[in-house]
């Protein structure tokens, strides 16, 4: 894991977006898309309470760029996201080229802490981004984060901190 500590404050925005997604009555994820030049690109948080269940964060980051940026500046982009991409999030990643994924806990440190909940198993199966797109850089958990990540999603799911 190479995770600076220039880059904390781009996964402390991560942590308060989930924490505005969960304000909002839905799971707590954010994500922040960063240029090369390290300026703020795009940023966003979870949207599925609409019922449509990819309206991840890091879909929409990877839909925004392909939108917006060339192929050049999209390899050259670092993906900031609070949980580690879902396997669609993961294969939306590598489609567009995006470069270096950095998240705060890990699918399987989330896979643990909703189980300890009782939460149900997605319909998908829970995969690592590197299963899923093996080329693309990633660096995470962070430890001095999850504790506040593991805090939201047991927010979401029992109503208590």
């Amino acid at each position: 894991m190479v995770v600076k500590d220039a880059e904390l404050p781009y996964l402390r925005r991560c942590v308060e977006l989930a924490a505005e997604a969960l304000e909002a009555g839905d799971e707590p994820f954010g994500s922040v898309l960063v240029g090369s030049d390290g300026g703020v690109l795009a940023e966003d948080h979870n949207r599925v309470a609409s019922g449509d269940r990819t309206r991840h964060p890091e879909f929409e980051l990877a839909r925004w760029s392909a939108a917006h940026l060339s192929p050049e500046e999209r390899a050259a982009a670092t993906v900031y996201t609070s949980g580690e991409h879902c396997p669609m999030c993961a294969a939306a990643h590598a489609w567009v080229g995006l470069g270096r994924i950095v998240y705060a806990a890990s699918s399987e440190q989330l896979g643990g802490w909703l189980a300890e909940l009782g939460v149900p198993a997605p319909p998908v199966r829970t995969l690592a981004v590197r299963e899923v797109a093996p080329g693309v850089t990633v660096d995470g958990p962070v430890p001095e984060l999850t504790e506040e990540i593991h805090a939201l999603h047991r927010r979401f799911h029992t109503g208590r901190a």
